[in-house]
């Protein structure tokens, strides 16, 4: 079975090369290829490994395409086995706090924090 994310959200970003730093930073994702030059980047794929070894991916791209939602409208929740450190990550890379770490009555611990263009991110320990 290959590890290789068979669904992939998007987004368009005005600066694709600054929001591939920031993911890789505050939210610990991996640059799996980024096809552009320079500061141009036409096509990228970030990669996320979970707390279980399930993979997950995002795409994204300038938002002068038409292959996504404009700029800073897309929400994505990742699950994560250590949301404590995750937060101090992000918060220390930039990202603006929407909901600060919190216990649910559903048996998760998570937070929602936006990227610098925008979208929304929430982070939290999966329940069942």
């Amino acid at each position: 079975m290959s590890d290789v994310p068979s669904i992939w959200p998007a987004l368009t970003c005005t600066d694709p090369r600054a929001m591939i730093t920031f993911l890789t930073t505050a939210f610990g994702l991996s640059e799996r290829v980024v096809y552009g030059d320079g500061a141009v980047v036409h096509h990228a794929e970030l990669t996320y490994t979970g707390p279980n070894g399930q993979t997950g991916g995002i795409m994204l791209g300038p938002a002068e395409t038409d292959c996504g939602r404009a700029p800073g409208t897309s929400s994505i929740h990742v699950v994560v086995d250590d949301p404590d450190a995750r937060f101090a990550t992000a918060r220390a890379a930039g990202a603006t706090v929407v909901r600060a770490l919190e216990d649910t009555d559903y048996g998760s611990r998570q937070f929602v924090v936006t990227d610098p263009e925008g979208n929304l991110w929430s982070f939290g320990t999966w329940y069942e």
